[in-house]
């Protein structure tokens, strides 16, 4: 490197040239924080002045609480960079705290002031604060072992230090379910309800946001599940949190098109759009994920030569695929929670299996529980599974818990054979031998078993067939008590499987027009059907019908 020398006023002045600034190739990211300036990702500025308009403007308390891996992170650190310029902002991570801070109020209370103290003394307006209320907040650090200083005196403090500021303080801190287990965190939560109920005499914190999994009325939950009608909330000043977090359409064709601006592939972005939201209902890290495998990991395996084959339909499947044979941290929290919570693990089975239909209620603990988990949604006054993939995990889990002592997914592993061609899977085939079996098994049982079990065993019956191969889900919006539709996807063609609980011949003619509309969205001319009928002169067996210029497979059994 050179250097150039020049006189100015008498003096020798060293110049030294530009450096070169090398470009970073950006990537699709699903570890931790997300930086725009290394990764695709969706634009957060709606989001962002929501956040700041409807709630941090109007000092708000809050909680911003979505699954694991929601992108509540990289909100908050974007957050920090657009409140900057009206606020003097502390953001904390109480994963960086030890659990023994948390074990006694004094150790808390000097914990927390170092890390305050810290952040006042790194920010950019710190010239600006009087150095007395600084110092005054340090000496919580070393405390005297006769008479260590408790959360009040903190409190105290922190309401002087925030009248003498130059700007509102606006205190923000991520990963509070890593602190949330124990009472000192409650107390200190009360603590901070206290001020903001006096703030108008006692200057405190003009906003707090709160991050984490849990929502904070749930903290009791965390605590002690088995009594938790002992505790009551310390956070009922906080305000409701209405920015939806999840990825519409539109934001994903965004980020999609800035990455097809850098690499050319010759995608419909709009499509591959549509396509991954299909799947992942808009949870960011599904999204991320599906981009990120699709853009390293699946271009020239066979089928996928080129960009513009990956960038499909097909690609997204195979991505899908590829997820769901992942242990991920996401998937590891979703089979925790229904360890521990067997009334949502029950509710979705039910859900799943036997296409039940769940009002919701804010007031039922397991809906509660599985929204804030992110595993349910709400849609039209009904609870769903979250997303597509959530519901084909979760079968998958299902379907291999059930499996180790099913005489049906046995059979299906032992006639797979049968169904497997040259050009790809007999689903006819498979439920002439369905019927069959199940005739022979289960044709003695009543009616109540059938509606309740039959649907759970064609689908054991046919996860050892494409096991590896394919995949199958449930499609949510024809899902109900008397029918639920199975897409199957088994080497990039798609089978539409009806399974329909028979309730006379109108209804049945009814579920051949719904199925044929629903051909026609995957723009196909065969489909099929599991009928399980009730009817004592019915003939079980495998019969083609004609509706419209659509082929029907019916299996009656």
């Amino acid at each position: 490197m050179s250097f150039t020398q020049k006189a100015a006023n008498g003096r020798i002045e060293v110049e030294e040239p530009e450096k070169e600034v090398r470009a970073v190739e950006r990537s699709f990211n699903t570890e931790g924080l997300c930086d725009p300036d290394l990764h695709y990702m969706v634009r957060l500025d709606e989001r962002l002045y929501k956040i700041k308009k409807l709630l941090v403007d109007r000092g708000k308390y809050f909680v911003i609480n979505r699954g694991r891996q929601y992108g509540k992170t990289t909100t908050l650190r974007a957050l920090e960079g657009y409140l900057k310029e009206d606020y003097f902002v502390i953001s904390m991570d109480f994963q960086l705290l030890s659990a023994s801070n948390f074990e006694e109020e004094s150790r808390f209370v000097a914990a927390f002031t170092r890390y305050l103290t810290a952040c006042v003394r790194e920010g950019e307006i710190f010239e600006d604060f009087p150095e007395a209320e600084v110092a005054a907040l340090e000496e919580l650090i070393d405390q005297p072992s006769d008479r260590p200083y408790d959360m009040g005196e903190m409190f105290i403090r922190i309401s002087r230090f925030c009248r003498k500021s130059p700007k509102p303080v606006v205190m923000m801190i991520d990963e509070v379910d890593s602190a949330s287990n124990n009472q000192v965190f409650l107390d200190f939560l009360a603590m901070l309800r206290g001020y903001y109920l006096e703030r108008k005499t006692r200057p405190g914190f003009y906003s707090v946001i709160l991050a984490g999994v849990y929502d904070i009325k749930n903290l009791k939950l965390k605590i002690r599940p088995e009594s938790e009608h002992k505790f009551n909330s310390p956070w009922n000043i906080a305000a409701k949190f209405p920015i939806d977090m999840s990825f519409s359409v539109g934001d994903i064709s965004s980020m999609l098109r800035e990455y097809e601006e850098d690499n050319g592939t010759g995608m419909d972005v709009e499509r591959v759009a549509e396509y991954i939201y299909e799947y992942t209902s808009g949870y960011p890290y599904l999204v991320s994920y599906i981009c990120k495998c699709l853009d390293e990991e699946i271009l020239g395996a066979e089928g996928f030569e080129d960009m513009g084959d990956v960038w499909s339909r097909e690609g997204i499947g195979e991505a899908v695929k590829i997820l769901l044979k992942e242990t991920t941290p996401l998937f590891d929290s979703m089979v925790k929670q229904l360890d521990l919570y067997k009334d949502l693990k029950e509710m979705i089975e039910e859900i799943l299996y036997q296409g039940k239909r769940v009002l919701y209620s804010p007031d039922a603990k397991a809906i509660n529980i599985g929204m804030m988990f992110g595993l349910l949604q709400e849609r039209g006054g009904q609870v769903l599974v979250a997303n597509r993939i959530f519901e084909m995990r979760l079968l998958n889990m299902f379907i291999t818990e059930e499996s180790i002592n099913s005489r049906t997914y046995e059979r299906g592993e032992r006639d797979r054979n049968q169904f497997i061609t040259d050009t790809g899977l007999d689903m006819e085939r498979v439920l002439v031998k369905f019927v069959e079996y199940f005739t022979d098994v289960y044709s003695d049982n009543d009616e109540k078993f059938v509606e309740a079990y039959g649907r759970k065993f064609f689908l054991l019956y046919l996860k050892p067939i494409i096991n590896g191969v394919g995949n199958y889900y449930l499609e949510a919006q024809t899902r109900d008590a008397k029918r639920t539709d199975v897409v199957v996807d088994y080497l990039g063609e798609q089978f539409v499987v009806e399974l329909k609980i028979w309730h006379g011949n109108e209804y049945k003619e009814r579920g051949e027009e719904q199925l044929t509309g629903y051909l026609d969205y995957f723009r196909l001319d065969k489909g099929y059907m599991v009928s399980f009928n009730f009817n004592k002169k019915k003939v079980p067996g495998v019969n083609v019908i004609q509706v419209g210029k659509k082929t029907i497979v019916e299996a009656v059994v």
